[in-house]
């Protein structure tokens, strides 16, 4: 019974689709792994504008600079509070802020008078914007350009903070969660009935050959669990786990880069001299013994490696030796194709890029439209003419021949397909139309 047993929980087995759904599961968990880590706030380039446009060497403009970074990082510090819990167990209450001077009492006081039950980092950001508008009034910002350069990067930093807040509201379904691991556990349990070690002796089908230690059941036990281990370390990127985004790192970071770059580096620039590439038109950085083996020279493009027959350089100016060589590529269907498929050209039947897939047939006339009789007939266009020598010719009126023709193909001769309908000579009506019909007919059956 054991055995019949085993031998149907090791059929069945394979019958889960743990690849399935643990792939598909861990894609859609490192999806959001990574998009959450795009949408970190970095306030470096904000803080760049901050320092490069806001002017002014008083003690006002300082303030104005240091107090427009401050509000951004206030901004992305309310937002660590809300989906990390590192920066909430460091700043339980609003308090707490105010005592890591993050933001004033009085600021705190207008946060908390908001009559909002909501979520409130947006408020930073607007205390930002009347910031940036007053000293655009006072005259500490130059333009509405640098002022419109300045909002449009906080409008990204708030909008990455909105980002992470929205991951943080619409979570991956607890439901997939549990499918993934229900499905891994209740493999791996029915493997541990099915690849039991059963007695070759026996003729059991699929056991002529068995270990007692089932390596590749083990392995695959190890990558399948370590799979959904990956997958549930991914999951909440702003834990406290070691793998975790350091969000405490993040916060005190961000606030001594911002502060720095718009304070202490304000019209800080070192001597301007220079560089030791001065009169050198090619300046080569010099290389270690451990990288010179990895210098390589520049490149040019993968089409420059191709080498090109002498006499396939020059110019074809003779129409008719391209048209040779254009029925030579078409003789050959087949050689052609397999050179497509191969991606080999013979260079005994060059081919040109442009490929037509009709020719003009020889001795076709050059106009679409050439048997119009006379200019003055009412299905004629009055712009139209018709050749000098064929105007006065009845039997033209009724001889039709194809403009193009395909090449390989053999086929009776087919009338030129255009919008205005044939037109019978004015000269021939009744019954003198319908003996030239009668002699064109029999001109056509002497011919064949």
């Amino acid at each position: 019974l054991f055995e019949k047993l085993s031998i149907y929980c090791d059929r069945y087995a394979e019958l889960i689709p743990v690849s399935f759904v643990l792939g598909f599961y861990v894609t859609l968990v490192v999806s959001r792994w990574w998009g959450q880590f795009e949408n970190v706030p970095w306030p470096d380039r904000l803080a760049a504008l901050v320092g490069g446009h806001v002017r002014g060497v008083d003690e006002a403009s300082r303030l104005t600079r240091r107090t427009l970074m401050r509000y951004a990082n206030l901004s992305g510090v309310l937002i660590y509070r809300s989906v990390s819990t590192a920066v909430y167990k460091r700043f339980p209450t609003m308090q707490h802020l105010v005592q890591a001077g993050l933001m004033t009492p009085e600021e705190l006081r207008h946060l908390e008078d908001l009559p909002s039950p909501h979520n409130k980092f947006w408020v930073p950001c607007m205390w930002f914007v009347s910031l940036a508008l007053r000293a655009r009034s006072e005259g500490r910002i130059n333009n509405d350009v640098a002022l419109t350069a300045i909002l449009t990067e906080l409008n990204s930093l708030r909008a990455k903070c909105m980002k992470l807040y929205g991951y943080d509201w619409i979570s991956l379904p607890l439901v997939y969660t549990q499918v993934a691991t229900v499905a891994v556990y209740s493999f791996f349990l029915a493997c541990l009935i099915g690849r039991q070690f059963l007695d070759p002796v026996q003729g059991y089908p699929g056991h002529d050959l068995d270990f007692y230690l089932p390596v590749f059941t083990l392995l695959q036990f190890f990558f399948y669990v370590g799979w959904l281990k990956v997958a549930e370390q991914l999951i909440n990127p702003f834990g406290e786990d070691d793998d975790d985004f350091e969000t405490n790192w993040l916060v005190d970071r961000n606030l001594q880069v911002s502060l720095l770059s718009v304070d202490e580096m304000y019209d800080s620039l070192p001597l301007v001299e220079r560089d030791m590439y001065w009169n050198e038109s090619k300046p080569q950085p010099p290389y270690t013994a451990a990288s010179a083996e990895h210098r390589k020279p520049s490149f040019m493009g993968s089409a420059l490696d191709i080498s090109v027959p002498k006499e396939e350089m020059e110019f074809q100016s003779n129409l008719e030796q391209i048209k040779e060589h254009e029925e030579a590529n078409y003789s050959t269907p087949l050689l052609g194709g397999l050179g497509r498929l191969l991606g080999v050209q013979s260079p005994n039947f060059p081919r040109s890029s442009r490929v037509p897939l009709l020719r003009r047939r020889p001795g076709a006339p050059l106009s679409r439209f050439p048997f119009y009789l006379h200019p003055e007939a009412p299905s004629t266009p009055s712009h139209v003419r018709q050749p000098l020598n064929q105007e006065r010719d009845p039997d033209y009126a009724f001889s039709t021949m194809p403009l193009y023709e395909r090449p390989g193909f053999y086929s009776c001769p087919q009338t030129p397909i255009h919008c205005v309908p044939p037109a019978v000579p004015q000269q021939l009506t009744g019954l003198q139309c319908k003996k030239h019909l009668m002699k064109l007919n029999r001109q056509h059956v002497k011919e064949q």
